[in-house]
């Protein structure tokens, strides 16, 4: 159950890695117990499933770590800059997103990029709600937002954003000036 939840949180590279290494340390115990009374399916099973553990630490710890870790040097070191400049894209997903007088609004769930140009057309911004429980999506163009490093901030205000048309589960724009 522990290693479920460390997957399942999606907090990082490192704790789904670890995660994984737990799910393979159980699938050798019980591969032992299918071992020790002779059940070859149990042992058959979990066989399988340390190997398919063994990649997903592999994965976690390894490369994934190494990409995350390179961006947030990135980061990092844009920070110490005279003028801060870049943030990690994997980065927006969960950064806080507050109004123009400072307010909490939510959170940025998504961001979708424009193929054409390569820049963000709009940020998905999730607000209400406890835990995605009755959360309220919104599509944010991206010329109304301020990015920073940590946060983005509205350009417009509570009543503008409160305003947006609310996304539909699964159904969102192709660009957020189509959201009419």
């Amino acid at each position: 159950m522990l290693a479920a939840m460390m997957t399942a949180a999606n907090l990082g590279a490192r704790v789904t890695g670890w995660g994984f290494v737990v799910f393979t340390a159980g699938s050798i115990a019980w591969m032992i117990v299918g071992l020790t009374s002779g059940q070859a399916n149990l042992l058959a099973t979990n066989g399988f499933l340390t190997l398919v553990n063994l990649i997903g630490a592999w994965r976690w710890l390894g490369k994934q770590r190494a990409y995350e870790d390179g961006g947030k040097s990135a980061a990092e070191a844009s920070r110490r800059s005279a003028y801060p400049t870049l943030f990690t894209a994997t980065g927006i997903a969960g950064m806080p997103v507050a109004g123009n007088d400072g307010a909490p609004l939510g959170k940025a769930v998504e961001a979708l990029v424009s193929c054409e140009n390569a820049r963000v057309s709009y940020v998905v911004v999730s607000s209400g709600g406890v835990g995605g429980i009755d959360e309220e999506l919104r599509a944010v163009p991206s010329e109304d937002l301020a990015f920073a490093c940590d946060g983005m901030k509205l350009k417009r205000g509570r009543a503008w954003f409160e305003g947006l048309p609310l996304l539909a589960e699964g159904d969102w724009p192709a660009t957020a000036s189509l959201q009419a």
